[in-house]
């Protein structure tokens, strides 16, 4: 018989959120959302000259297990490079699907039960792929209010156009994208 999926440890993970704070100063800021679960998340990240995390700040809206997974990266990320973070990320996706050995992440034995339930392994992979993402761009975000689009893509161009280069990304999904606003 498999682990509970939801347990005091998971449940003390996923409030720990609370201290990683959103970091507006940070260089790097990305959103996403998970598509099976709807999970979102905001991560702040800084890096040093050689590519190495220094600080993580996140805003999530993800059931317990996505909030323990973002509390897992923002806790060990500052201190390694990017790689290490990706090599980590590709190491738990094969390990969800049936290959390899569990990922030497710390603390993410905590998250092992959720093996067992596909629909929940978006939600613990979505922290891995902002931080992967997070220096592809100065800020990226998903436009999920059509009446905020104005807000969003000014925000967007001020931060193009200021400070060190870098590409902004803005996302629409379809469903903003052919409706009408005022």
């Amino acid at each position: 018989m498999s682990a509970p999926l939801y347990n005091r440890d998971i449940l003390a993970l996923a409030v720990a959120n609370a201290d990683y704070p959103p970091l507006p100063e940070a260089r790097h800021h990305i959103s996403a959302r998970a598509p099976l679960c709807g999970s979102a998340i905001i991560l702040d990240l800084d890096a040093d000259e050689s590519g190495r995390v220094t600080k993580v700040g996140l805003h999530v809206e993800a059931c317990a297990l996505g909030q323990a997974s973002a509390a897992l990266v923002a806790r060990h990320a500052p201190g390694r490079a990017l790689g290490d973070i990706r090599a980590a990320r590709d190491a738990i996706a094969a390990w969800f699907a049936g290959e390899g050995a569990m990922p030497d992440w710390p603390g993410f034995d905590l998250l092992a039960p959720a093996r067992d339930y596909p629909a929940r392994q978006g939600a613990i992979l979505l922290p891995f792929d902002v931080a992967i993402a997070a220096p592809l761009t100065k800020y990226s975000a998903t436009i999920n209010d059509g009446e905020r689009i104005n807000e969003f893509v000014d925000r967007a161009f001020k931060i193009a156009m200021n400070g060190y280069p870098g590409a902004v990304h803005l996302s629409l999904p379809v469903d903003i994208m052919f409706s009408s606003f005022d």
